[in-house]
């Protein structure tokens, strides 16, 4: 008995052992990848499940800086110059209209903030940043982290499909994605569902973003009153940007550049993949109603309003 137990968790390990390798072949893209993963999630568990979290933050990382190397400093520059003012003024309402609608529904202000900063610049990542500064309590995090991850996930299947039915371009996708989408992983995720142009103004733009934190730490333990908290700096992406100024002027042989692109997007939906297995319908119910009210509503409102502007301002 002991020994068909042990033998059906080792075949456990090595199925999904196999699954990963499959989302590193190459013939798998992101939103299968995700759906691949909560999948096999589901139905039979995830054997490694305490090591989920750090893979995938260290995956995306490596996957991000490796992009770099495919990409130009004088365009990523423009891409940067040309996200900026929406990128300012997309946080800015967020965070307002947050604090509005979490006022309304009567919801925790340490819920309340992280979310709307979650949405406002990178998901979890602002969420792991400034939760500490907060001291929000375990239930507090754990609630704003499934809403993001939940719509995290949702944005990632829907987007390609409506940037195509309404005709954006690769530029314009990229764009959208970045100011609407919550976490790296689905950004990039989402836009290399849509195009390699896509894909780079997606980066970029979301990078820059995501350097915001600094700021909205600062802010918050001015808000909050939280005096000697230390404020978490996101260093990989001075890595991603030294890996661009190095494409741009050092000569890396072509065949190095593109493999080194080649296999970051294989570990980008590696990483959608894990992110997909470490859903589940409990982390999903423990979001809420009132907190899924103001995660679904700033989301929404973002992404139109976003998207109005990037098309016709």
């Amino acid at each position: 008995m002991i020994n068909s137990s042990y033998n059906i968790k080792t075949w456990h390990k090595l199925f999904f052992s196999g699954a990963v390798l499959f989302c590193l072949s190459g013939f798998v893209n992101g939103p299968v990848a995700l759906i691949g993963g909560f999948a096999f999630s589901l139905f039979f568990g995830h054997p490694f499940l305490e090591y989920n979290k750090k893979a995938i933050n260290w995956l995306l990382k490596i996957a991000v800086v490796g992009l770099g190397f495919g990409m130009n400093i004088q365009k990523t520059l423009a891409v940067s110059h040309d996200g900026l003012i929406l990128t300012i003024a997309s946080i800015s309402f967020t965070l307002i209209a947050g604090w509005l609608i979490g006022k309304s529904l009567n919801l925790h202000k340490h819920s309340t903030h992280l979310i709307s900063s979650g949405t406002a610049i990178c998901g979890g990542s602002a969420i792991a940043a400034i939760a500490p500064i907060l001291k929000a309590s375990e239930k507090n995090i754990s609630v704003s982290l499934g809403v993001v991850f939940l719509l995290n996930s949702l944005a990632l299947l829907i987007f390609p499909p409506i940037g195509q039915f309404l005709n954006l371009s690769q530029y314009e996708f990229g764009m959208w994605a970045a100011i609407a989408i919550h976490d790296t992983s689905s950004v990039v995720g989402a836009a290399h569902a849509y195009g390699s142009e896509a894909l780079e103004v997606a980066t970029t733009v979301k990078l820059a973003r995501a350097l915001w934190i600094i700021p909205l730490s600062f802010l918050t333990v001015f808000l909050f009153k939280r005096p000697n908290k230390s404020v978490k700096i996101p260093w990989f992406i001075f890595l991603f940007i030294g890996a661009i100024l190095g494409n741009s002027f050092l000569e890396i042989p072509e065949i190095i550049t593109q493999s080194i692109t080649t296999t970051s997007k294989s570990f980008l939906v590696l990483t959608l993949f894990l992110i997909g297995a470490g859903l589940s319908i409990e982390r999903l119910k423990e979001a809420g109603l009132k907190p899924m009210i103001l995660g679904s509503s700033l989301w929404i409102l973002i992404s139109v309003l976003s998207l109005l502007a990037i098309k016709y301002y």
